[in-house]
């Protein structure tokens, strides 16, 4: 049976390959798609997802979400993803967002489901954790939570941080301590799904549809990381799919994670305790490592899928 998800994103060029690829896999019921500010503000993520999914020819149902953290703003990343968040690649507009709130359609789809649902979080974790902090109750209908955020080491945003956790240090401390399966997909792992100039060549190489060649256009305009001398830039938020979808790429470890809430130059570091040296209980899964050649061929063999 295909596992029923929600998916919480902020599009986002790595979003849109996320999204995507979500939508090309049988192996996932999409029950909705909740939309927060983050790489880009809330008015160009939602606009930017609704686009995506008219160009995908989706029904998936589009709620917006939070504006801001839970103690004050986001902090976008226009640098990376541009002024737009979609690298300046022009999209045409998609259908109305739904009226319902991200917050209460999570809570609904997780109240009349019969299965436990998994939480799919790619951007700062606020929807996901306003929702739980709302209705506890519901924590048993909440099957796993995969986010895409943290770092074990260093930090993109700041020497510590990564970008989602940073964004919403409060909003991640909460859904690690809700005591429901979380399964985090860091900077670290991310590093190796790096997509460089060969590998969109080859990407792009695989199919003539339109999404994959919008996603290819997109990945373009991304400026080549100086994390990776220049030679490409991470797919961050694909990996948190194909996680889902193809296990058998991965490695992972059970270890102890908490956040840095703190308001000096640690804030939003998520200290993860990968051989329990402080001897507390593990409250994540972390993925470790990634078959890079397997996740680019995945992505290769379901984006071509798409019209």
């Amino acid at each position: 049976m295909p596992i029923p998800v929600i998916l919480d994103c902020d599009p986002g060029t790595d979003d849109a390959f996320a999204l995507f690829l979500a939508l090309a896999a049988p192996e996932l019921d999409l029950r909705a798609v909740t939309v927060a500010g983050g790489n880009v503000g809330l008015d160009r993520t939602l606009a930017n997802t609704l686009s995506l999914m008219a160009l995908a020819g989706a029904t998936v149902p589009v709620h917006p979400g939070a504006d801001r953290a839970l103690l004050g703003g986001f902090v976008s990343e226009e640098r990376v993803h541009g002024a737009d968040g979609l690298g300046g690649v022009a999209l045409p507009p998609g259908v109305p967002a739904q009226p319902e709130l991200a917050v209460d359609a999570i809570r609904r789809i997780l109240r009349d489901s019969a299965e436990p649902v998994v939480l799919v979080g790619i951007g700062p974790a606020t929807n996901l954790a306003m929702a739980i902090a709302a209705d506890p109750s519901l924590l048993p209908k909440v099957a796993r939570i995969v986010l895409m955020t943290g770092a074990w080491s260093e930090g993109n945003i700041t020497p510590a941080a990564e970008f989602n956790a940073w964004n919403d240090p409060e909003a991640l401390a909460i859904l690690l301590g809700c005591g429901r399966p979380v399964e985090l997909v860091t900077l670290e792992l991310t590093a190796q799904a790096l997509a460089t100039p060969a590998r969109l060549k080859t990407l792009r190489a695989a199919g003539t549809g339109r999404c994959l060649t919008t996603l290819c256009d997109i990945q373009d305009a991304v400026p080549l990381s100086r994390r990776f001398d220049h030679k490409g830039a991470a797919l961050h938020d694909p990996c948190a799919i194909a996680w889902l979808i193809r296990p058998d790429l991965f490695t992972a470890r059970a270890c102890a994670v908490e956040m840095d809430l703190g308001p000096g130059p640690g804030r939003g570091r998520t200290v993860i305790d990968r051989w329990g040296r402080l001897g507390r209980p593990h409250n994540a899964t972390l993925l470790e490592t990634l078959d890079a050649d397997g996740f680019f061929a995945l992505l290769a063999e379901r984006l071509s899928r798409l019209s």
